[in-house]
């Protein structure tokens, strides 16, 4: 019997995931038979070294690429093979996204970039999402700012943005990709913990990929990848374990 993600109270899952880019010789596998799930309401962090495979697990999981076997879910939507356009739209009323780039539209003010889901999903938002929004205005700060352009802000305000975008649909599962590599230490602490607030107060699956223990050390589940498989699965840990843990593993590898 296959168990169901609400059974296990999952928002993602890949079962057997395989990747593969290139043919022949010249072939290569980003992932080798992984089976993991990202549990509703918990911060994960997706580590490992550079090539090892975590931002092609994280893009499979969100539906931005096909993997070559295996199965993926979004909660109970099996994506595997689902058509562009369903996928686009679970994608839009469902996922989340957070980039190092911040990715926002340059034209668009502030408030024009936060209500770009709505606007993609052609509504407007309702009073309890509007609420939401306010509150999410609020506790980032960008209250003064509504009017301004990226260009007007700094990298810390920018990416504050990028996850008032991300959280103003309320979606189950975002995913955030090295979200604090364009900002220093102390913008990049206040995001974390902005992040990590969504999950507690929200019920909100994060699962973001980072190389930096420091980023990782807030989440509450530390995922390692080496060479395209799972290799750890560990509960909260510190900077420290964290990497103590990447050092023994570069050394053995």
């Amino acid at each position: 019997m296959e168990i169901t993600t609400t059974d296990l109270g999952l928002a993602a899952r890949v079962q057997h995931l395989s990747k593969t880019y290139g043919t022949g010789e010249n072939a290569v596998r980003a992932l080798d038979d992984v089976s993991v799930g990202i549990r509703r309401g918990q911060f994960t962090a997706i580590m490992g070294p550079s090539g090892s495979g975590k931002s092609t697990l994280m893009h499979i999981m969100a539906g931005l690429d096909q993997p070559t076997g295996g199965r993926a879910w979004i909660g109970d939507t099996e994506i595997t093979g689902l058509g562009d356009l369903d996928l686009t739209i679970l994608r839009r009323r469902r996922v989340g996204f957070i980039f190092q780039a911040f990715n926002l539209v340059p034209t668009l003010d502030v408030l024009g970039n936060i209500l770009l889901p709505f606007d993609l999903d052609g509504r407007r938002p309702s009073a309890m999402e509007r609420a939401r929004i306010d509150g999410l205005v609020e506790s980032l700060g960008l209250g003064p700012r509504l009017r301004h352009r990226p260009h007007e802000l700094s990298g810390g305000q920018q990416q504050r943005v990028a996850i008032a975008r991300a959280l103003a649909g309320a979606p189950d599962l975002i995913f955030a990709d090295e979200p604090t590599g364009n900002l220093d230490s102390r913008t990049g602490r206040e995001v974390l913990a902005l992040l990590a607030a969504a999950c507690r107060e929200h019920g909100q699956s994060i699962a973001m990929v980072t190389h930096d223990p420091i980023a990782a050390s807030h989440a509450d589940r530390v995922l390692f990848l080496g060479d395209g498989r799972l290799v750890a699965d560990h509960p909260r840990q510190s900077p420290e374990q964290i990497s103590a843990y990447m050092l023994a593993a570069e050394v053995a590898a």
